[in-house]
């Protein structure tokens, strides 16, 4: 993600930082105020990753959410929670530069923010929360992809038996198929060289959304009413053999915030997007026009969708919109749905993960200078392409976590839950509190004051929101294990 010619633009870089020329404070016509390869990106580029990385698996999640939550409480906390993504991101974007927003010090990440801002011992923590939940995105988009490329064979053998089979499909195979392709993207290796991919992702998040949306407005249009009610899911209701219990819709309520934050989550690498922004004018001007376009369009899908699915299968709205097998036909168009979520999922995996990859082997390169292991680039000819850079220890290292999160994935193959615990976990600190802190401490606001007040009041009704959701995803996965054999799991 980045702009192609914006290169060697992030701090998180590897050691061979073409960058090192250091250039007089104001820069020149090929470079910026930081020596750096003049920077390219604009609001246009800036919203497609965006897009890419917020419409992403959470929206096939929603007509789910707004289910459980009803038709009050499920459109109004879509809103309150693009609401809040918007607000804390403008906050964020402000704390890009150090001191003055268009000459200040750049920072390249969002640990880079928070140690310019707050420092101590909240940078380590934000890196822990940060990475984990990357990591953790890694698990959710192989989960989602794998359900996604076996609902294409299912919906084929639905079509070919006239719904006479059960087609029941083990979801290892498709796992490791979309692991091996990860291992071979992410060798590419940086952020600035995967624009291509991004501007794809983005394209193919549009296609399957308005897929689902389409089918949607198609489901009301047949049967000629909306289904659901006020307050969602009614108590006694049997889904999959389970009956709804008074605990049960409680748990499935706050699960369903979970599946909503996730839905919203970019703010870690917001920053990352930020630092491809070529200025004049200030990159937080155009950082804040791209977030306010992004998440406009973004809540504007993410209604149509949650709400036109739950108006077609009411109570009945499946986890994932387009493999929960509320539709059936036309299963063409199924298929080109889930084929354009797998391709998505394939570009936004690396999307998220580029900054981990950068991390550590930024890291390694930092304790271990002497390695060749860890430093040597091998230059590998591709005819009719430019020479390849190759790194042993990138090449090791990647595939080894491409291969880990597919295990877990194997092992957790629970697509609701999972989303539910990772925008619960990472909704609060990276979207919410670090933005706030930052803000307070860069514009020296008051202790106390209104503003003060205001901004903790956010952050405390964040937190027990944060909190909920995160005790109901629990509660979904332990009711799973209860049926739940590993490596074994059937759709």
């Amino acid at each position: 993600m980045g702009d192609n010619t914006a290169s060697k633009n992030h701090a998180n870089h590897l050691v061979f930082d073409l960058s090192a020329t250091v250039l007089p404070p104001g820069g020149s016509k090929c470079f910026d105020d930081d020596g750096r390869l003049k920077r390219t990106g604009t609001v246009w580029t800036a919203s497609s990753h965006i897009i890419t990385a917020v419409i992403g698996s959470g929206v096939l999640s929603l007509a789910w959410a707004t289910a459980q939550l009803g038709w009050i409480a499920g459109p109004t906390m879509l809103f309150l929670f693009s609401f809040v993504t918007y607000y804390t991101s403008t906050l964020l974007s402000s704390c890009y530069r150090t001191g003055d927003p268009d000459t200040g010090k750049r920072n390249y990440t969002y640990m880079e923010a928070v140690q310019a801002n707050l420092g101590g011992f909240k940078v380590k923590i934000c890196g822990a929360i940060q990475y984990l939940n990357l990591f953790g995105v890694a698990i959710g988009y192989t989960i989602a992809a794998s359900i996604s490329m076996m609902a294409i064979k299912r919906s084929n053998c639905f079509h070919e038996s006239h719904g006479k089979n059960r087609c029941e499909i083990s979801s290892t195979p498709y796992m490791i198929m979309f692991g091996v392709a990860e291992i071979i993207f992410s060798q590419i290796p940086d952020f600035d060289q995967i624009s291509w991919l991004s501007m794809v992702a983005a394209v193919m998040s549009f296609t399957y959304s308005t897929i689902g949306l389409g089918l949607g407005i198609a489901k009301v249009a047949e049967t000629g009413k909306f289904r659901g009610s006020l307050t969602g899911i009614s108590i006694g209701t049997v889904i999959q053999t389970q009956t709804v219990t008074q605990t049960q819709k409680i748990w499935r309520s706050f699960q369903a915030l979970g599946d909503i934050a996730f839905a919203y989550s970019y703010s870690l690498i917001l920053i990352e997007i930020q630092d491809t922004i070529k200025s004049p004018p200030s990159e937080v001007k155009t950082m804040k026009k791209a977030t306010l376009l992004s998440v406009a369009v973004t809540t504007l899908f993410y209604m149509l969708c949650g709400c036109m699915g739950y108006a077609s299968f009411g109570d009945l709205a499946p986890g994932n919109l387009l493999t929960g097998f509320g539709f059936y036909n036309p299963f063409w168009l199924l298929d080109i749905a889930n084929a354009a979520i797998v391709i998505h999922l394939v570009g936004a995996y690396q999307v998220y993960c580029q900054p981990l990859f950068a991390f550590i082997e930024k890291q390694a390169a930092k304790h271990f200078p002497e390695s060749e292991f860890i430093t040597k680039e091998i230059q590998v000819s591709i005819p009719g392409l430019k020479p390849f850079k190759l790194n042993l220890f990138r090449l090791v290292w990647r595939t080894l976590f491409v291969m880990l999160t597919t295990i877990i994935s194997m092992l957790m193959p629970f697509f609701n839950d999972v989303v539910g615990i990772l925008g619960a976990f990472g909704f609060w600190p990276l979207t919410v509190y670090f933005p706030v802190e930052m803000y307070i401490a860069q514009k020296k606001i008051p202790k106390w004051s209104t503003r003060w007040i205001s901004l903790q009041i956010l952050s405390v009704a964040c937190l027990i929101i944060s909190i909920a959701a995160a005790a109901g995803s629990f509660a979904g996965v332990v009711l799973d294990l209860k049926t739940y054999k590993p490596f074994s799991t059937s759709y």
